[in-house]
């Protein structure tokens, strides 16, 4: 489906029909907290479903037991080389950038403040984590794989959330649409497609056209899987490029939620940094990877010495990159320091558990691919749709003058100033 203002509108509402069926169901009959004790036992692909587990939850595992019959499964194994590559760096384009994305949208983050303890954010970034985790993994699809019962339960996951809202009058439909509605449902899929693509290209990353299109192919997978209408969805990058401006631009602005959450997750990650002296590393890059206007919406410290220093980040992949691509040593040297390095990431979120996706009974009482030598992936330019919005009288972008994508401060700044601020959930 073409990617129109009008079109974006209409997936605002829109839920996922098959899950919230089931939620309420449940919620019905009062079975929430046996279904969760029972699918803490249901971990992996093939493991046989529990006894006693309600027979409406029987259905939709039967129903979303299987990935699309579309998907090409020689770019999922692109896909998985080319997190195998880069882990350690689209880990930090997910830490950094992703998610403060998720905080710079008013209404996305008054959801996660409702949803999910304050006091506990690493819960949420080791879920994330831990679900990219078993994506990538070579079983993800098969018996004995992970991914499919955590993608199964991340989604009843999702319908539960939009069950309570509706239910405790939480949510202003007629102003925000369906909570975590099909536009949203999207919006979230290209903050971890095309968003984590921008940041490596912002850390200066080398990603081939391969790289790039096979990683946003498994997460349009991914998409499907968590209920996504494929059919109104981009189905490449330069789509996925009008649907990420346009969304970003229509939403982003400050807000109460965004700020706590983004202060959260720092002090998280400066837990995780040894030592305090290289503290002021985590706020700096998160406001050089989301730009100064969207940073100072969240409050994000600013740095006198790390804010200068952090820029020079990409020249030291870049030395480490070229390393890569001269020496198969060297490249498997990295390769592993990267799997390590997101291991202990994830080890130090997890502390060890294995995070598992329930159902929620209440809300918050308040609110390495092979890369030929000469190619190398670009982000698409910024899309023309916004400039039409922003300047519905002058000219389109000159496609054949295509300039890098601007960061979300400049998207926002392009934008109508007064309506950067006249957001949902108190923006």
């Amino acid at each position: 489906m073409p990617v129109t203002p009008e079109a974006m509108a209409a997936l605002r509402l829109r839920g996922d029909d098959l899950a919230d069926a089931t939620v309420d169901a449940l919620f019905a009959a009062g079975e929430i907290g046996h279904f969760n004790t029972l699918m803490r036992w249901f971990e992996r692909v093939g493991d046989p479903l529990p006894e006693g587990l309600p027979q409406v939850a029987r259905d939709y595992l039967a129903a979303t037991m299987t990935p699309p019959d579309w998907v090409d499964w020689d770019r999922m194994e692109t896909a998985r080389m080319f997190f195998i590559d880069n882990n350690v760096h689209i880990s930090t384009a997910l830490s950094f950038a992703s998610m403060p994305a998720c905080y710079m949208l008013p209404h996305v983050a008054k959801l996660l403040a409702a949803t999910h303890a304050l006091d506990y954010p690493s819960n949420r970034m080791a879920a994330t984590g831990q679900f990219t985790v078993y994506l990538m993994r070579p079983d993800a699809f098969e018996a004995g794989g992970t991914f499919v019962p955590a993608a199964q339960k991340v989604r009843l996951l999702h319908a539960s959330i939009r069950h309570h809202l509706r239910r405790e009058g939480a949510w202003d439909e007629a102003t925000w649409g369906v909570p975590i509605c099909q536009e949203d449902m999207i919006g979230g899929q290209m903050m971890f497609s095309i968003q984590v693509l921008d940041a490596l290209h912002r850390l200066g990353v080398h990603v081939t056209e391969a790289g790039a299109d096979a990683y946003f192919y498994a997460w349009r997978v991914v998409g499907a899987m968590l209920g996504v209408d494929t059919g109104t969805a981009p189905v490449d990058l330069s789509e996925a490029r009008d649907f990420s401006d346009l969304y970003m631009t229509k939403f982003m602005g400050p807000s109460e939620a965004g700020v706590s959450l983004t202060r959260q997750l720092i002090e998280l990650y400066e837990e995780v940094v040894p030592g305090t002296l290289l503290d002021p590393v985590v706020p700096a890059l998160i406001r050089y990877l989301v730009g100064d206007t969207a940073a100072d919406w969240l409050q994000v410290p600013r740095s006198a010495v790390f804010d200068h220093l952090v820029p020079v980040a990409p020249l030291l992949l870049g030395v480490t990159e070229h390393l890569k691509e001269r020496s198969p040593l060297a490249a498997m040297v990295i390769d592993r320091l990267g799997a390590v390095t997101t291991r202990f990431e994830l080890s130090s979120l997890t502390r060890g558990r294995v995070m598992h996706y329930a159902i929620p009974d209440h809300l918050k009482d308040e609110y390495g691919v092979d890369r030929p030598r000469d190619e190398r992936w670009t982000p698409p330019p910024v899309s023309a749709l916004l400039a039409d919005l922003t300047n519905p009288g002058g000219n389109p972008a000159d496609p054949a003058n295509p300039a890098d994508p601007a960061d979300p401060a400049d998207l926002a700044e392009s934008a109508d100033p007064a309506g950067a601020t006249d957001q949902p959930a108190g923006a």
